[in-house]
């Protein structure tokens, strides 16, 4: 009687075991699901129940790198990180063989599809569009199972050597073509400035006269400046105006 009531002590010791807080227990009973264990210390008795836990926190998938083909037919490679979880722990265990082995390769199709849609320029400008698209398409399916995706973040895209050397003299080209438009804006505000101000000196007696002598000044601070004199046409016009009255 001793010795049974130890065996009883020790089988009832043995079926005890702990689910703990970021874990869920998939109780299976003669092989049929039984139900989700919550956190906590829970009986399971041997031979005629199974128990498996469930990690629920979230995970992050890295998705190894994948040759893709970009609408404009440009090779290239894309690798990802997936979040994700176990919302629904029975779905995740009982529906898919190996969940986390069917979510890395839903990932690896999905980011091909959805980046042979894209140009390589769309692609480059706009990585939140086609994550947030690789997302969605992910979603949809592995709810099925029980998971729920968090987000999806492109890391790199990697492009083929000859391929960024042009990209680089693409670059190079527009930074050119904006110098070259904004020095012509500059040139074309200092020919209004000119215009103007001759237009004022023209349109004012003296005005022209008075310029010359300010920057004959000017010139006389230095004297290693050779100054050639000119005429005024002030002048010129008055020796002009005495000549025709003589």
């Amino acid at each position: 009687m001793y010795y049974l009531l130890i065996v009883v002590i020790a089988l009832i010791l043995g079926s005890i075991k702990q689910v703990n807080q970021y874990q869920r227990g998939i109780k299976l009973r003669l092989g049929k699901f039984a139900g989700v264990v919550d956190p906590g210390w829970r009986i399971v008795w041997p031979v005629i129940e199974s128990m498996v836990k469930m990690d629920i926190r979230v995970k992050a998938a890295d998705v190894p790198y994948q040759d893709t083909i970009t609408k404009d037919n440009i090779s290239c490679k894309i690798n990802a990180v997936i979040y994700f979880r176990f919302a629904e722990p029975a779905k995740a265990y009982l529906e898919v063989e190996n969940v986390m082995n069917a979510v890395s390769q839903l990932a690896q199709t999905t980011m091909r599809n959805i980046c042979g849609e894209m140009t390589l320029d769309e692609l480059l400008s706009n990585r939140e569009v086609a994550a947030e698209h690789i997302k969605t398409v992910i979603a949809q399916h592995a709810t099925a199972w029980g998971v729920e995706v968090g987000s999806v973040e492109l890391k790199d895209i990697s492009l083929p050597e000859e391929m960024v050397r042009t990209i680089a003299k693409q670059a190079e080209a527009e930074r050119e073509k904006r110098a070259v438009i904004i020095k012509s804006e500059g040139e074309l505000a200092a020919a209004d400035n000119l215009r103007n101000a001759a237009s004022i000196l023209s349109s004012s007696p003296g005005a022209l006269h008075l310029r010359t002598l300010s920057t004959l000044n000017d010139l006389s601070s230095d004297q290693s400046n050779t100054v050639i004199f000119a005429i005024p046409l002030e002048i010129l016009r008055a020796f002009e105006k005495l000549g025709s009255k003589e």
